[in-house]
Order: structure tokens, then sequence, then C-alpha cells
């Protein structure tokens, strides 16, 4: 039916094909690159977060632990004006080493000031109204609190209140030991951060309270966000976790990675904005766009042209010879699609057939050893009837993955997809010892992903390994004696009780 089309019907059907192939692979190479520039945002927040976690959890931390110290003095000693003495110079001292404290106090059970670390004690205030002085004398717990931000009574500025209980010697509420962030030690660290014109980060409390952010604004210090979408998806995601997220403050929608404090009911939220990630791929879209674009125009006007002269014998073979020479580039595609396997990326087994042979002749040549590590998922079968199979699927590109990476890159070295869920990894010049080295750390680093798996005794996901290899000797011995070795020693681990690597000595013994 083709042969019956008029020519020039064929020639504007193949240059509107080439056409549309242009701005379909820069399409898909585009949005490509758009990925991979989002995933890197995406490492780089969630790295972001992690720093800032760790600088409030520090910053938090010690100031903490000279909280325990004053609270086991005053508990000990009393309080009298020897010790009050003591303890004023005490809390100047730690207040001076730490430059993220504004202060340190000491109040009685009624909110008196008893001591504090400014050059005079203020005598004419009382902080039994304060929210962290209400929680203690209502709550035994003995452990840290960590308070809304308020602005200082005594120096005017925006503190985080970190605070202990003190007890009288029979259990008894006696006051409460307080140590005063300065608000502006973490502005200074995070205005030294990274995060374009229009990145936001920002250290919240689990309760929705908003403790301090960048870009800073004292209307916010103090607010509660528990409504907003980013608390929202910490509360639903856990203690980590990134999201594209429109913010309840200015409108701009960031890339946001959170992170919850180690020790602290406090978490973390770095923000880059999608418009700046976007930025440069943006541009660089454009213009190679408008290139392929024009690209096509060119071929479409060429292919306008040709149809015009499809009558002269030259330009017809001359157009023949660009198709034969576009059918042998597909061909090799196919050809390499062909080797693959569709579901994992990894080599088919047609692709590990003809590397196996290739191998056993080299190793025969060169008198060299030639290893063969066979693996299976175990309880595979249970996996899919539990999870479904579009799980399993995953599980097994998981998987595939996770072995490629693990299994060295030298010439030759292949891993190959060798039926349902077993995985041939073939490595030449490599004895048993090595090849067992290389199995059970893939072994091993199968069942640190960590993939539950109800219907396996371990719980998760694991894989046994057979290994065999041999110095292979010509008219003696096949490719296939080395696969049958491996299988075998495959079936020694199951036999064995699975998530386990043997090799074929081990099977026949």
């Amino acid at each position: 039916m083709l042969k019956q089309l008029p020519i020039t019907f064929r020639a504007i059907a193949f240059v509107a094909l080439v056409c549309i192939a242009l701005i379909a692979i820069d399409g898909w190479r585009s949005w490509n690159a758009r990925s991979i520039q989002l995933h890197e945002m995406d490492t780089a927040t969630s790295n972001l977060a992690n720093a800032m976690a760790q600088q409030a959890d520090d910053t938090i931390k010690e100031a903490d632990t000279t909280l325990v110290g004053i609270v086991e003095r005053v508990e000990y000693e009393g309080i009298n004006p020897a010790t009050v003495a003591r303890l004023h110079r005490l809390l100047a001292t730690r207040t001076a080493e730490l430059p993220q404290l504004n202060g340190l106090f000491v109040y009685d059970e009624n909110g008196r000031w008893i001591a504090d670390s400014q050059p005079i004690l203020a005598t004419n205030f009382n902080n039994s109204d304060r929210e962290y002085f209400v929680f203690h004398r209502t709550h035994a717990d003995l452990g840290p609190h960590i308070g809304v931000p308020i602005i200082s009574r005594s120096t005017g500025k925006w503190i985080i209140p970190v605070s202990r209980r003190i007890n009288h010697a029979d259990g008894s509420f006696g006051g409460v030991a307080l140590a005063t962030i300065d608000i502006d030690f973490f502005k200074a660290f995070y205005d030294s951060l990274h995060i374009g014109q229009a990145g936001a980060v920002a250290l919240v409390s689990e309760s929705g309270i908003m403790m301090v952010r960048r870009p800073f604004s004292d209307s916010l210090i103090g607010k509660s966000v528990a409504t907003t979408e980013l608390f929202r998806a910490y509360a639903a995601q856990g203690d980590v976790g990134a999201a594209f997220i429109t913010s309840a403050q200015d409108g701009v929608t960031r890339l946001n990675s959170y992170r919850r404090l180690k020790h602290y009911p406090l978490f973390v939220a770095a923000g880059l904005s999608k418009s700046e990630i976007l930025a440069g791929w943006w541009h660089d879209t454009l213009w190679h766009s408008s290139g392929v674009i024009f690209l096509a125009m060119a071929v479409a006007l060429f292919g306008w042209r040709l149809v015009k002269q499809i009558e002269l014998r030259n330009k017809a073979e001359a157009e023949m010879v660009r198709a034969r020479d576009a059918l042998q580039s597909l061909n090799q595609t196919l050809k390499k699609l062909a080797m693959q396997d569709g579901l994992t990326g990894l080599a088919n087994r047609r692709q590990f057939d003809v590397a196996l042979g290739n191998e056993f002749g080299r190793a025969i040549r060169t008198a060299s050893t030639l290893a063969l590590i066979m693996l299976d998922v175990d309880c595979f079968k249970q996996y899919n009837d539990i999870y479904g199979h579009a799980a399993g699927d995953e599980c097994l590109r998981m998987i595939s993955r996770t072995i490629k990476d693990l299994t060295p890159h030298r010439p030759g070295d292949l891993v190959a997809r060798y039926g349902g869920e077993e995985i041939a990894v073939l490595l030449p010049n490599t004895d048993v010892a090595g090849a067992l080295v290389v199995a059970e750390k893939i072994r091993n680093a199968i069942r640190n992903l960590e993939i539950e798996h109800t219907g396996n005794s371990a719980g998760f996901v694991t894989l046994s390994a057979g290994v065999d290899a041999l110095v292979p000797i010509r008219g003696s011995d096949e490719p296939t004696g080395l696969i049958q070795a491996a299988d075998k020693a495959l079936y020694s681990a199951k036999a064995a009780g699975r998530n386990r690597v043997c090799t074929s000595v081990e099977y026949e013994a």
C-alpha cells in the first residue's frame, strides 16, 4: 500500500515525521534536564535543612546544658547571699562564653528575679506571667521547655526562652531557670545562607509557632502557622520531607525541605524559589528550543523544495540515500533496545548469552578466571501477592539499580536480568573470593534498603546468591556449566534459609 501512494505524498510525510521527531526529542531532553535540575535542588535543600537543624539543635543544646548545671546548683546549694553571688558570676561567665545567649536568669516560685547574668540584678520585674513560667508551675516535668518567642524585659530584644523547672527539696515547685537565645543569632546564621532572592528558611515549633524566619519580619515572630500548607505537610509526612509549597506569608512557590531537630520539639524548613530554581533551565530551553524549531522549519522548507524537485532522478536518489542512513541508525537503536530489559534497564537474557559466550572464549584464550553470580529475590511471588505487581515492578527496578551501582564497572562486567526476579552478574578476571565479596556487598545493600516484605521471615526484601568461578579449558568446559554451578549454589542458599551467599563448593559439600 505504501508503494501505491504518490512519491510526493511519501516525501511530505517523511519530512513531517522528521520535524515532529526533532521537536519531540528536544521536548524530552528539556523535560529530562528539568527533572535533573529539580532533583539536584531537592538534594541541596535537604542538605541545607540538615545543616540548619544541626545548628539549631547545637545552639539550644549548649544553652540547655548550662541550665542543667544551674538547676543542680540551685537545688543543692539553695538560695542565700553567698550562693547568689557565686551564681551571678556563673551566669555572667556562661553568657559571655555562648554568643547565642541574650541572658541567663533564675526566678523563685513567685516569679521574682533571684539572679541573672546582667551587671546589676533587676528587682522591679516579675516573670510569673510568662508562658514558660506558667508551664513549669503547672507541669512537674523536669525536662527542657522551649517557649514562644518574646521580647526581653531586660534588653528589649526578641528572644527564644529555653527553661527548666527548679524544685524544692520536697519536690514542690521552687522556680525556673531560664536561658534566652537571641533571635538575632539565628538571623545572622540564616542571612549567611545562599538561598537566592526569593528563598526562605524558618525555625518552627511543633505546635505551629514561628520562631524565626528569613526574610525576617517582626510581625511573623510568635505567629501561629499551624494552618499553613507547610505545617500540614510536615505534620503529614513526618520528621523529614520535601514538597513544593506556596508560602502563606508571601505567595511564593518554593521547593521546601524540612527536618525535625534531634532533641527538641522544633523543625526547620529550607525553601528555594521554584522560579529561581528553573530560571537557568528556562533560559537554556528557550534558546535550545528556538534553535530546534528553526531547524525543523529549515527541514520543512528543504522538504518542500525536495517535493518540487522530486521528479529529478538525482534528487530522488539522494533522498533515498538519506532515508537508508536514517534507517540504519534506527536499526542500530532497535538492536540496542533489543539487548536491554524494558522493566529494569539491565541487559536482557539475549545480551547476557552473547556476553557470556564472548567472555568465556576470552577466558579460554588468556587462561583467566571467569566468575558468575546468580541472584534471586527471596519470596518474590509472595511480595507480588501482598503488594501487587506494580509494587513488585518498582521493587525490581530499585533492586536492579542497587546491584548495578555496586557491580564493578570494568570492561566485560555485566549485570543482566536472567529471568523473572533472577539477576546474573558476570565478572571476568575475578576468582570465587572476589565474586563472594561483590555478592555479599550486594546482599547487604538490598537488605539495608529495608523494603517492607511481610511475606519474608526477615520482614524486608532480601535476596540469595550463588557464586561460581573457573578458568575454562577448551574442549572441557562449556558456558552452561558455569551457569549450572552458580544455579546450584543459589539453590543451596535458598535451602539454607535464604538471605545468604553460597558457592558451588559449599553446595557440593
